[in-house]
């Protein structure tokens, strides 16, 4: 079997701009997934018991559910419930959030709840108010402790963005169906595909890691 490469460098700019709402829907679903986890854990752990039960059900419901079930019905189902209908990318950064937002608050709360009770008792002996033990004391360590965890998040959140294909993000997959679609050149396409994601995967993984070594020993007590 002969292979041709030829569709992959004649559409690399195709594949860039792919590439680059891969890149750019990945980080922001992490960031938006981390942001959302840690509130719904403060909220959790430290505001008003009402909200536990609520919390509890999301995180449950969320782990429960496929993202890409997730993602058809923000797409699909929302905007016949509620009259708001999201841009393909919108839809896919609201799902993405949703969903990975719940393991992310169990990351946190592992993390804050890692941290020994004694410290936060000699930080109110010491006159602390809990919002700047939290803030000083906890949280620091907490954070460190987390960044493995944080780091598998952050590849769910770039893998996942693969599966926005279904509803045409023009991210790196889509970008690569239409291509093999076109040239019937699937073998070619796709490997060259999973290659570009292990190229951004990889030194994500070991790049959280190497810093974890680096700084692991600033959140040991």
């Amino acid at each position: 079997m002969d292979f041709d490469f030829s569709p992959i460098v004649d559409n690399w700019r195709f594949f860039a701009s792919g590439l680059g709402v891969t890149i750019a829907l990945s980080a922001i679903s992490a960031l938006t997934s981390i942001l959302v986890g840690l509130f719904i854990t403060l909220v959790r752990l430290y505001g008003p018991p009402i909200f536990k039960p609520f919390i509890v059900f999301y995180i449950d419901t969320m782990r429960s559910i496929p993202i890409l079930v997730v993602l058809v019905w923000i797409y699909f189902a929302f905007p016949i419930l509620a009259g708001v209908t999201f841009p393909p990318f919108w839809a896919a950064l609201v799902a993405l959030t949703l969903h990975i937002a719940a393991y992310a608050a169990e990351v946190v709360r592992a993390g804050i709840e890692s941290v020994r009770p004694g410290q936060t008792r000699a930080g109110l002996a010491l006159g602390m108010s809990r919002a700047q033990i939290l803030r000083k004391i906890i949280l620091p360590q907490a954070t460190i402790r987390m960044l493995p965890a944080f780091g598998s998040v952050l590849t769910i959140a770039i893998k996942d963005t693969a599966i926005a294909t279904v509803i045409a993000v023009p991210e790196l997959m889509h970008r690569a169906e239409t291509v093999a679609g076109q040239s019937y050149r699937p073998i070619e396409v796709f490997t060259c595909v999973m290659i570009a994601y292990f190229c951004i995967l990889f030194p994500v993984t070991r790049g959280v890691d190497r810093l974890y070594q680096r700084l692991a020993h600033l959140g040991r007590s």
